[in-house]
């Protein structure tokens, strides 16, 4: 599988920056089982966006060998510790970067993610919150939504005081990346305010795909946005299983995911 570094300059981050693209358009000659790829590599290739966790960096999680089974193109961009939210600074644009500017690099440089039905969303912890808000978003952009272990946080971010904050970050980093507390709810970082404006217009919700391992800290955070969609009547699959907030659980789930959106 071929794997390209992009550095370009983003107006949004206002800055280099970064992000991994990887192509499943190099088999091997040597290798007769190859060419059983021979099926897929006919069809158009289609995108698949991978999102990082907090405190992970682009491209280090890549379905390679799922990515050559259905022949789609991985780009995993690099969100930093920025939640994949418009930050209130300068420069900290992660959700335009991932909703706007990359797609149309992507899609003027190298001919992907040419519309919503070919392309994809899939993220883990704070990348499962960016797929779902981002998807929710741009949902012209992204036809379908996997989200794992998803750190759906807002509700605890709206209860935060100035001078308080968890055990992974404190008050004036949640700030940064979600806005004031106070007005979270009810603002677009928000991803159920998401979904009840696209109700509210009769638009097009992109088909989303969820899990959580019942040992996962923020299984419950999952369960109410499962409820939430529930409650909306909003589509979706949602899946719980033995599982915690780790690789083991994910690399299950994106087979399975991936499956869903490409098969």
């Amino acid at each position: 599988m071929a794997n390209i570094t992009v550095k370009f300059f983003s107006n949004c981050l206002r800055r280099h920056t970064t992000f991994e693209m990887f192509l499943p358009n190099d088999p091997r000659a040597d290798l007769p089982w190859e060419k059983e790829r021979d099926v897929y590599m006919k069809r158009p290739m289609k995108t698949l966006f991978l999102l990082h966790g907090y405190s992970g960096s682009a491209g280090n999680y890549v379905p390679e060998y799922l990515s050559e089974h259905y022949h789609f193109a991985v780009i995993a961009p690099n969100g930093e510790n920025g939640f994949w939210l418009d930050g209130i600074s300068t420069g900290h644009q992660f959700c335009t970067l991932l909703g706007e500017e990359i797609p149309e690099y992507v899609k003027k440089t190298f001919g992907l993610a040419g519309s919503a039905e070919d392309t994809a969303i899939l993220g883990l912890s704070m990348g499962g919150f960016g797929a779902l808000h981002t998807g929710l978003a741009y949902p012209d952009r992204f036809g379908k939504i996997g989200a794992m272990s998803s750190a759906l946080i807002v509700h605890e971010v709206a209860d935060m005081k100035p001078g308080k904050g968890n055990a992974v970050a404190n008050y004036e980093y949640y700030r940064e990346c979600f806005g004031e507390p106070a007005e979270l709810l009810k603002s677009d970082n928000n991803p159920e305010t998401l979904v009840d404006k696209l109700i509210e217009k009769d638009s097009k919700i992109p088909e989303i795909y969820m899990c959580c391992g019942t040992e996962d800290f923020l299984l419950e955070n999952n369960r109410e946005f499962h409820r939430f969609l529930e409650d909306r009547k909003v589509p979706h699959e949602y899946f719980e299983s033995s599982g915690n907030h780790d690789m083991n659980f994910w690399s299950e789930y994106t087979e399975k995911i991936v499956k869903w959106m490409f098969a």
